[in-house]
């Protein structure tokens, strides 16, 4: 699917004279570094005006999955400003009404967001650890008997996602979806020198189970902040 979907670029390449094959995922990465290196792409991303640190990409394909499994509420690990917030909530309103979503963030810096209707309407900001258990628990007591995806983005050291999978994966029915976010750091393919993070935290969380499988469809569009990290519950 990644090499058909590249094989004009690969075919521009040969009639420049290049004088060595480029490979598909090299045209990937070289792509995926240079529009994360620049300082005015992601890093300047707004949402009704608020901080969203998304990649248009994956956001296109999470709202497919939020029309697919229609989820009662969206949790996600890791607020910030709160712009990511409103935009789950901004799509999850049109899917289902009455669907809602559970942020956690450590800091509380989502003032301006508190000030979007949508924000007012739909989301429930919780300030805390996302792996602190009093936190962990109020989430679980509030999605009980609920569709849920989960959306992880928060700390990205591999010990804290891996916890976060460990809390958050009995949340997530057969056919939901768990999202790992910026798996894509620590050389996968962005800021190699990173150290173990999200990538890694997702390998070893896999060997431990066989309930979720890594969903690779979702990475169709190429270019994704979670290369491995769409993980599907399928048992």
């Amino acid at each position: 699917m990644r090499v058909a979907a590249v094989g004009v670029l690969l075919a521009g390449a040969a009639l420049a004279g290049c004088s060595r094959p480029i490979e598909p995922e090299d045209i990937i990465n070289r792509f995926s570094n240079l529009w994360y290196d620049q300082p005015d792409t992601w890093r300047t991303m707004r949402w009704f005006g608020i901080v969203s640190h998304q990649n248009p990409m994956d956001v296109w394909i999470i709202q497919e999955i939020f029309q697919e499994i229609k989820p009662d509420v969206m949790i996600e690990c890791g607020a910030f400003h709160g712009g990511s917030a409103a935009l789950w909530a901004t799509i999850l309103e049109q899917i289902n009404p009455a669907s809602k979503v559970i942020s956690i963030d450590i800091e509380d810096r989502m003032q301006a967001a508190r000030e979007l209707p949508i924000v007012q309407r739909r989301v429930q900001f919780i300030i805390g650890s996302s792996t602190a258990t009093e936190v962990v628990a109020e989430v679980r007591r509030q999605v009980e008997g609920k569709k849920v995806v989960v959306l992880l983005d928060s700390d990205h050291r591999q010990p804290h996602v891996l916890e976060e999978l460990k809390q958050y994966a009995p949340l997530v029915g057969v056919g939901g979806y768990l999202i790992v976010q910026d798996t894509n750091i620590n050389g996968h393919p962005v800021l190699p020198g990173w150290g173990p993070g999200p990538w890694e935290a997702v390998d070893e969380f896999l060997k431990t189970t066989d309930a979720f499988e890594i969903d690779r469809s979702r990475e169709r569009f190429l270019f994704t902040f979670s290369p491995n990290g769409y993980l599907k519950r399928v048992k």
